[in-house]
């Protein structure tokens, strides 16, 4: 990391790094499903579907393929019924990853500013984080909906970067996927990934040494001596 005084910033992704979301989406999209007369899938499978946002998420799942998509006038109440799904099921079943909120403390103990970079709508990622007792411990919140384009594009996390007053070089990426690790390569943010995630089916050890991707490590819990050594 470069020379940068205080403040400095992690930028942590939400499915799959700071908490297991994949119980809540399962429901949601499987009750989706239902009312297309389509059989539940697997939370393992709708858990691979994950990453690109909501939409993306409703055209995979109902094709149950990754490259899925569905003709408009399928996906337009395909995504309605989704999105009133999902509010009523959102953070019933989520789980918040062991030792994450100690960690989260930690870091902003250390004088990192904290910011949760997330794919998710804003109408989802808020009353999630609210339940789960984690937006306290966050500085800021930037959603899939706030900005032009969502991961694995850079805009997510240079506008964090913005509200939290820090520039790029001075930020830390922490994410699970092949995503989070193109979105912080092109904001010019390191990237530290952690192995609780989903990375769309492939394992995250996979992109070891790849796309400037700095380490791998187990958990977020974990991620606080790197980001230690790397602030020093």
């Amino acid at each position: 990391m470069p020379d940068c005084e205080l403040p400095r910033a992690v930028l942590i992704d939400l499915d799959g790094t700071l908490m297991d979301t994949a119980p809540d989406l399962a429901e949601a999209v499987n009750r989706m499903r239902a009312e297309f007369g389509l059989g539940s899938l697997p939370a393992s499978r709708v858990a691979q579907f994950v990453g690109k946002g909501a939409d993306v998420l409703v055209h995979r799942s109902l094709t149950d393929r990754i490259d899925g998509k569905v003709e408009p006038e399928r996906f337009a109440p395909a995504r309605t019924a989704f999105t009133r799904h999902y509010h009523a099921v959102n953070g019933q079943a989520s789980v918040v990853f062991e030792g994450v909120p100690g960690a989260l403390k930690r870091l902003r103990e250390r004088g990192w500013r904290l910011a949760c970079v997330t794919n998710k709508p804003r109408e989802f990622t808020l009353p999630l984080l609210e339940r789960a007792q984690l937006a306290g411990l966050l500085d800021a919140v930037v959603c899939g909906d706030e900005v032009r384009n969502r991961k694995p594009h850079p805009d997510l996390l240079l506008e964090a970067c913005t509200r939290l007053g820090v520039a790029p070089g001075c930020a830390v990426m922490v994410g699970d996927s092949l995503n989070d690790a193109l979105a912080a390569r092109a904001a010019g943010v390191r990237v530290l990934l952690v192995e609780t995630g989903y990375n769309e089916g492939e394992p995250v050890s996979s992109l070891a040494g790849e796309l400037g991707v700095d380490a791998i490590v187990p958990s977020l819990s974990d991620a606080v001596p790197w980001l230690d050594r790397a602030m020093s």
